[in-house]
């Protein structure tokens, strides 16, 4: 049986913006361009009136911005939307926004060579666009709930500050780390993330995690010590390992090359962590698109560690955590509003025979 045709309307107030995404959108016969818009208020009218699956919406537009009528759209008429931002900084911290509000994932434009740049991204471009089609669209509550604040201090219930939590996570992964992190107290165990994120986005993004948590979170940078209370997350474009020095755990950054097409990549974070803090560890795989992290969970378990994956309901896409748990890599599978309190309860627990 035929896959359903995705309709798709873009959303972007450059027209050649418009016409290259359509071309890009054209080239694949699953997806179809109902519609472009060149700003919110044509877009508005195209989604009464041609009732897209999928849209892709540009950050930066005249009229009405991005991010206010992504707001509106998503306490309307919640639907996929897949954000089309600059790869600056401050097109960076827009795009974490708009994850926020409910997008599913984004693109970025290149900086030159606007046309070639974009065409080279046809691949990935429409594999999100397929992907936000199937996702499970995580409208924010209107209006919007206060966090719950952080769980209780664990204090001396863990029974070794070797403790050491390591988590993956890709589409839709910034909005659930930041749910996690969120309940986490101050004095929890290390944690060390890798996100599937751009080079010039991963230093915005640890710094809102810092904003969100009552933990100490940054971008990792080559040869910290890992201790308790911190967050270290994997810079864009290169890989975050977990070393040791003498009795201490040790960040190292590489360069060495994608795998399962990503850097930073979850399987080279978890099988680091397999290696160097063995059944200290607790694993997590989050939402996300495909299977990194699922072998590298896997060797963790073989290793003692506990392992967790998020649940198919509350993922955005039940991709990397799906393959992980049919891989048989995980223990269970748990809600996104619990995990925090698992794996501090499973750090808490006594340790597995190596």
């Amino acid at each position: 049986m035929p896959n359903k045709i995705i309709k798709v309307l873009i959303v972007d107030d450059s027209a050649l913006m418009r016409q290259l995404l359509t071309e890009i959108m054209s080239s694949d016969r699953e997806l179809e361009v109902v519609g472009a818009a060149p700003d919110p208020f044509v877009a508005r009218d195209l989604i009464k009136a041609l009732n897209p699956d999928v849209l892709t919406l540009d950050v930066e537009m005249p009229k009405m911005d991005g991010l206010t009528f992504l707001e509106n759209l998503m306490r309307l008429r919640p639907m996929p939307v897949v954000m089309v931002s600059s790869l600056t900084e401050k097109g960076a911290e827009v795009t974490l926004q708009a994850m926020e509000l409910g997008a599913v994932d984004f693109v970025t434009k290149p900086k030159i060579d606007l046309a070639a740049g974009m065409r080279s991204y046809t691949a990935d471009l429409i594999a999100k666009v397929k992907m936000a089609a199937r996702s499970h669209v995580r409208a924010p509550a209107f209006p919007r709930q206060p966090s719950k604040g952080p769980l209780a201090s664990i204090g001396n219930r863990y029974r070794t500050t070797e403790r050491l939590i390591a988590i993956g996570a890709s589409t839709g992964g910034t909005e659930a780390i930041k749910e996690v992190l969120e309940r986490m107290p101050a004095d929890a165990p290390a944690i060390v993330i890798t996100q599937h994120i751009p080079a010039l986005f991963s230093g915005p993004f640890a710094a809102r995690m810092d904003r969100s948590s009552a933990m100490s979170v940054c971008e990792a940078r080559d040869g910290q010590q890992i201790v308790p209370g911190h967050v270290y997350i994997a810079p864009g474009d290169r890989h975050l390992e977990v070393t040791r020095s003498g009795a201490r755990y040790v960040t190292k950054l590489t360069d060495a090359p994608h795998e399962n097409r990503h850097r930073p990549s979850v399987d080279v974070l978890f099988k680091s962590v397999a290696r160097f803090a063995g059944a200290n560890a607790v694993g997590c795989i989050l939402t996300g698109m495909g299977d990194d992290g699922a072998r590298g969970l896997l060797e963790m378990l073989k290793t003692g560690a506990h392992t967790i994956v998020q649940d198919e309901a509350s993922s955005v896409v039940w991709g990397m955590p799906g393959a992980a748990f049919k891989m048989g890599a995980a223990d269970r599978t748990i809600k996104l509003e619990n995990v925090a309190a698992e794996l501090l309860n499973l750090c808490c627990a006594d340790k597995r025979a190596a």
